[in-house]
C-alpha cells in the first residue's frame, strides 16, 4: 500500500486528536470544572485547532460552531463552562475538518497554499505541524491533570486507526 504525505499527516495528527479524545473521556466529573480548568484547556485547544483548520485565516471572519464564542480571540474565558459532550462534539467537528483538508489538498497544495492571518503566515503543511504540536502540548497538560487527580491517564496512541478516506480500510 502506497502512502501519501496526507496519509502520514492524518495518521499522526489523527493520533494526537485521538489522545485528546481519550483524555477528555477519562476525565471524571469532579475534575472537569476545578481551578485547574480541565474543561477550559480542552476548549482552548479545540478552538484553536478548529480555527487553524478553517478556510478563514482572518480572525474577524472566523466563527466557531454553536454554542462556542470568539472569547479566545478576546483573551478571556467563555461566559460559561462547556460540557464534556459539547467539547467532544467540537472535537469530532475538528477531526472532520482535518480529514476534509487532507482529502481536498494535494501534497503540492499543502506546501504552496498559505494561511495568512493577522499573526501567522504559514504554508498549510507548516500550519498542520504547528497545530498538531499545539494539540500535543495541551493533551500532555490534560494527562498530567489526570495523573494528579486520579492517578491514571490514557495510553499513548502511535497513529490513528481511523482511515483518512471514509469507508476505506486501514
Amino acid at each position: 500500500m502506497s502512502h501519501s504525505m496526507q496519509q502520514y499527516l492524518w495518521q499522526q495528527f489523527g493520533g494526537a486528536i485521538d489522545m485528546l479524545e481519550n483524555a477528555m473521556l477519562a476525565c471524571p466529573p469532579e475534575l472537569w470544572d476545578t481551578p485547574a480548568r480541565f474543561w477550559y484547556i480542552s476548549y482552548h485547544l479545540l478552538f484553536w485547532t478548529d480555527y487553524y483548520l478553517s478556510d478563514t485565516p482572518l480572525e474577524a471572519d472566523y466563527q466557531p460552531p454553536h454554542p462556542f464564542t470568539r472569547a479566545e480571540f478576546e483573551d478571556r474565558l467563555p461566559e460559561r463552562v462547556y460540557s464534556k459532550e459539547e467539547l467532544l462534539d467540537f472535537l469530532k467537528s475538528a477531526r472532520e475538518r482535518l480529514r476534509r483538508q487532507l482529502q481536498s489538498n494535494t501534497a503540492e497544495d499543502l506546501l504552496n497554499r498559505r494561511f495568512t492571518s493577522e499573526y501567522k503566515d504559514f504554508s498549510l503543511f507548516e500550519l498542520l505541524l504547528y497545530n498538531m504540536r499545539h494539540v500535543q502540548h495541551h493533551t500532555a497538560q490534560l494527562n498530567l491533570l489526570l495523573r494528579q487527580g486520579i492517578n491514571s491517564a490514557p495510553d499513548w496512541v502511535s497513529a490513528t486507526e481511523e482511515p483518512l478516506r471514509q469507508g476505506a480500510s486501514s
